[in-house]
């Protein structure tokens, strides 16, 4: 009997901190508002535009990041259908060699740094990104 009775104190006790600490009033009493946070940018979907506008000026002022493609700086300023077989080859390469979920950073990365993916890859990028 005596631990039912510790227990519903111990659960009344619980109830209140929860109830005190839980509750937004500042201290002049008002509330205070509910922040919901955007979510960061691995979390853009196509239907929210505003979340891959604010990503893509985040990317535009980070340091360009790499996934062991140096290589393809060489590229830079080349248009999307000028690359000879062998050049696609070297992009597929990184591409099938990288995780899926590094893709889209991997072609914001290329767009940082003035590359054009060669449209041969286009079709498989956009599906590897759609699978992540």
């Amino acid at each position: 009997m005596n631990f039912i009775v510790i227990s519903l104190i111990a659960l009344l006790a619980l109830g209140a901190i929860a109830y005190i600490f839980g509750h937004n009033r500042r201290a002049d009493g008002t509330e205070e508002p509910i922040v919901v946070g955007e979510g960061d940018c691995a979390t853009c979907t196509p239907e929210t535009p505003k979340c891959e506008q604010i990503c893509t000026m985040e990317a535009a002022v980070k340091p360009v990041e790499y996934f062991d493609d140096e290589e393809l700086d060489q590229f830079r300023n080349r248009a999307a259908d000028s690359y000879s077989d062998d050049e696609v080859e070297q992009f597929a390469y990184v591409l099938h060699t990288m995780q899926a979920t590094d893709v889209a950073a991997w072609c914001r990365s290329l767009t940082l740094r003035g590359i054009a993916l060669p449209n041969e890859l286009r079709d498989e990028v956009i599906l590897l990104m759609q699978r992540q």
